[in-house]
């Protein structure tokens, strides 16, 4: 051991002790941290279904992979992160000792390959990275690159440090087989081998290549230790526990049902809340949980969830990462006043810190963690909020932000819960909402139409349509639930027939409620009345729950029309007592098509082109059956550019379809305009409030001469029924002719 390596090695403990001691007392206070968050006690079972899921999204990767181009780039970066540790602790011992190496493995060729392609893997995957943000860089793109907003310092700093890390890997290698220490085959220092041979064989330089590799990995255990909200850097540990915790057990995405209104870790009782007490909504960065403050901590700045949400690519100031990393900032500002007891109460005083020592406490707080405790959560640039009312209330609830996302974020159940807040203690929201709150109290529906009008859907058609009449019949296969766009929207009502009418032509028996029906409080939540949902639901859930009364759980089936109201029955009753078999339109058709009880037979001889709802898709997972239909009704099928789990949201969710758009690019004409580059002679969907926005958009297009008069949005029961009756007709116009 000569002076190079007493001197390197001096330095690198010593420094080495004080970053890991730092790193360790951040982490112990992210704990701290992170646990001032309201309790959630359903994120904790079970335990083989989460490592399970944890498993698999890190170790193959899953979600990464969404983006085909990076996935495979970033595994290899991430594996050179995590196995690549052991180079880092390996050069302890080598920058005193050049020849050292762990016991028996050091001397395994297999060991040596996996460092050589550890050292390989990290340099190329991160070179490649780089490349990739750079072409995707906002000064080349402008507000469409997902990195807009992004920490590029923090980036880079990242960037330089593994790229660092994988050389100081393939230098060490490369010196030690200079000096001949661990010889191995070509095959396992295919690389370093080589490389070994253009340099000297010396002892210094193998320490001296420790010494870089532990200084990088020092640095930046130092940066990171300061900066907790550097989540470029956290959430390569974070993100194993944000995987784990996720809301779904299964592995699913936070998507379908909102999240329950919850107080204290259990889901709020409207009937015996109290204000003073109970939490409603997130209205200070302390009422979202535990799991929240995770998720703000994970945030990784990538953008996925911004190049994919319908606001941000029409202009709109919402950006899902923004959002996030805005949260991110005011909480972990704010966390050394919660930490020292400090609370207010709703009207903004001081009741956490209190007493005749209550001066001397808060002293001894810094003053910009005051500073940060006596901003709205929600505000305008005049109150400085940390959430502007426009980036709150332009989410479409679509959900394209939390299916993208690498490491399980929930943005959609964080943007509802501030608007609960917002609208049941604050009664501050937008004042179009005002109007649709109203109606859905009194009226039961949107629209503010009367209950007894439920049914003049059903006029004009051929047949009579089966309304409950209090008692159902054994034989009746489903419940029909019509919603409320498709009794009272004249483009929906369209849809509602069509369906009927094929229900009727293949002889499934159902029947419909008409009066008794009432909205399934979808835009309520959404738009974050909680109250009027809850109202809403459990009178439906009454109805529902007596209709079917005495029939076992398997034969208790609605379809529904609506993409909202099948979510809805589907995925949020169960939370109130009520358990369906709920299926889609587009779903029983496409079975009643393979089952030969519907049979197109005249092809449908359009170019069609369809639109995937979001609550239909996304939320649901229910891609195939609706492009079946397009399929069996002989229509040539175009697919857009975002389509299935990319597909771009029509506009209407949130309760976006009852509020006007203000800023930027109507969502729904953006939409129309990718459907129009398809070249289709009709656009289909599965979801009324799909078909209303893309009609109003094709209208606008048609208005401007930039569409062709003869293109219309339709339903794909629309299309379906076009098939089968005109080859009814032409079967008996034939039967006609032959006399037969």
């Amino acid at each position: 051991m000569g002076a190079v390596q007493i001197t390197l090695g001096a330095i690198s403990v010593a420094l080495g002790v004080v970053a890991w001691s730092m790193f360790a007392m951040t982490i112990a206070r992210f704990v701290r941290i992170i646990r001032l968050g309201q309790p959630d006690g359903t994120r904790n079972g079970p335990v083989m279904a989460r490592l399970a899921t944890l498993v698999k999204e890190f170790a193959a990767h899953t979600r990464m992979n969404k983006f085909r181009n990076v996935g495979f780039w970033h595994w290899l970066v991430m594996w050179g992160f995590l196995l690549g540790s052991l180079a880092v602790f390996e050069a302890y011992g080598e920058v005193f000792l050049p020849r050292w190496g762990f016991p028996i493995l050091s001397d395994l060729a297999i060991y040596g390959l996996l460092m050589e392609l550890l050292g390989i893997g990290t340099v190329v995957g991160i070179v490649v990275l780089i490349v990739i943000r750079q072409r995707n860089h906002p000064r080349r793109a402008d507000r469409v690159s997902r990195f807009q907003g992004s920490n590029f310092a923090w980036a880079y700093f990242i960037e330089a440090v593994v790229l660092i890390e994988g050389v100081g890997i393939l230098g060490v290698r490369a010196a030690k087989s200079a000096l001949g220490v661990h010889p191995m085959p070509l095959w396992s220092e295919f690389v370093s081998g080589p490389l070994g041979m253009l340099l000297p064989a010396s002892e210094n330089l193998v320490s001296v290549f420790a010494f870089i590799k532990l200084m990088s990995a020092t640095v930046w255990l130092v940066v990171v230790a300061r900066t907790m909200t550097m989540g470029i850097a956290w959430h390569r540990f974070s993100a194993f526990f944000n995987i784990y915790f996720k809301r779904e057990a299964d592995g699913d995405v936070a998507l379908g049902a909102v999240k329950p209104m919850m107080s204290g870790g259990k889901p709020l009782d409207f009937e015996e809340a109290d204000p003073d007490t109970d939490v409603f909504g997130a209205g200070k960065v302390e009422d979202f949980s535990w799991k929240g403050w995770l998720d703000f901590t994970t945030c990784t700045e990538c953008g996925r969830c911004q190049s994919q949400c319908p606001a941000w690519n029409t202009g709109k100031p919402l950006s899902p990462k923004l959002l996030i990393t805005s949260l991110r900032d005011h909480a972990y500002a704010k966390a050394p006043y919660l930490l020292a007891g400090g609370s207010k109460d709703m009207a903004g005083d001081e009741v956490g810190i209190t007493g005749e020592d209550a001066e001397a406490k808060l002293a001894k707080i810094d003053v910009l963690a005051l500073a940060e405790a006596e901003r709205p959560l929600v505000g305008g640039p005049d109150e400085l909020g940390v959430i502007d009312p426009e980036v709150l209330w332009a989410c479409t609830s679509c959900g394209a932000c939390v299916e993208q996302c690498p490491v399980d974020i929930e943005h959609v159940d964080h943007i509802v819960d501030m608007r609960r807040y917002q609208v049941m203690i604050e009664s501050n929201f937008p004042t179009e909402l005002g109007g649709m709150f109203k109606n859905l109290e009194n009226k039961g529906n949107p629209w503010g139409q009367n209950a007894k009008d439920r049914l003049a859907w059903t006029e004009g058609l051929d047949f009579e349509v089966p309304v409950f009449d209090g008692e159902l019949a054994e034989d009746v296969e489903y419940l029909f639930w019509v919603g409320c766009a498709g009794a009272f929207e004249d483009r929906a009502k369209k849809t509602t027939q069509a369906v009927a009418e094929l229900l009727h032509m293949a002889g499934v028996k159902y029947t419909v409620l008409g009066p008794e029906e009432t909205c399934t409080g979808d835009p309520a939540r959404r738009a974050g009345n909680e109250f009027i949902f809850q109202m809403l639901a459990q009178q439906n859930v009454e109805v529902l729950n007596s209709v079917f009364e005495g029939r076992e759980p398997g034969k208790r089936k609605i379809v529904a029309t609506c993409a909202h109201c099948f979510n809805s029955l589907a995925n949020e009753y169960s939370q109130l007592g009520g358990d369906f078999e709920v299926v889609h339109h587009t779903q029983l058709l496409n079975k009643l098509v393979r089952e030969k009880r519907l049979t197109p037979v005249a092809p449908v001889a359009e170019d069609v082109t369809y639109h995937d709802p979001c609550y239909l898709g996304r939320h649901n997972k229910v891609y195939t059956p609706p492009r079946d239909l397009v399929g069996a009704s002989g229509a040539t099928f175009r697919e857009m550019p975002r389509h299935a789990d990319r597909s771009m949201c029509c506009g209407a969710g949130g309760a976006r379809m009852w509020m006007e758009e203000r800023i930027g690019k109507r969502i729904n004409v953006e939409r129309v305009d990718e459907a129009l580059g398809t070249a289709p002679s009709k656009i289909a969907t599965g979801c009324p409030f799909c078909k209303v926005m893309l009609s109003d958009g094709l209208t606008a297009r048609q208005s401007e001469k930039v569409a062709a008069e003869s293109i219309e949005v339709v339903d794909v029961a629309q299309l379906l029924l076009s098939a089968v009756k005109r080859g009814d007709k032409k079967d008996s116009e034939d039967t006609a002719t032959t006399g037969s």
